[in-house]
């Protein structure tokens, strides 16, 4: 199952960059919506090798997350992956230079069951499909908002 959502930030893409590979925000971001974190790896060096255990509740059940930083190319492309409570995931996050302050994140969310109960899991998703993605877009739609606006506010 996938999703996808494409943004463009009125930003040069370094700061969408820097925005984006911000990882000590992106977990105080996660801490806020009750996500238990814990970091391994170095985030100062993210290219080293950067991983997260996660635990969070989805639809009454508490779930682990391992994620992992399995590509980091400066400047135009993040790749995380997952696995957990029966599914692989991915998450691919590249930039476009439009213009010199013009920059497209394009976000794409894979997610592949690996067990009986992942199946169970991304069938359920897929009957709400619509409203996933919607929220999915929304989502990246925001992030890209607070993008622009701390660039805005920096410069």
């Amino acid at each position: 199952m996938d999703f996808s959502s494409k943004e463009d930030i009125d930003a040069p893409i370094a700061e969408v960059f820097r925005s984006i590979s911000d990882f000590e925000n992106m977990e105080r971001m996660a801490l806020r919506r009750g996500v238990d974190v814990q970091r391994m790896g170095d985030v100062h060096h993210p290219e080293n090798g950067l991983a997260w255990e996660i635990e969070f509740q989805f639809r009454g059940k508490k779930r682990n997350l391992h994620l992992s930083l399995s590509t980091y190319e400066p400047v135009t492309q993040i790749v995380l992956t997952g696995t957990g409570s029966g599914l692989d995931g991915a998450m691919d996050i590249e930039l476009l230079a439009l213009s010199p302050r013009r920059t497209r994140l394009s976000v794409t969310l894979s997610l592949t069951p690996k067990t009986l109960s992942g199946r169970l899991m991304v069938q359920s998703l897929k009957l709400a499909r619509s409203k996933l993605n919607r929220g999915f877009k929304k989502r990246v739609s925001e992030f890209a908002k607070q993008t622009e606006d701390r660039v805005g506010r920096s410069a």
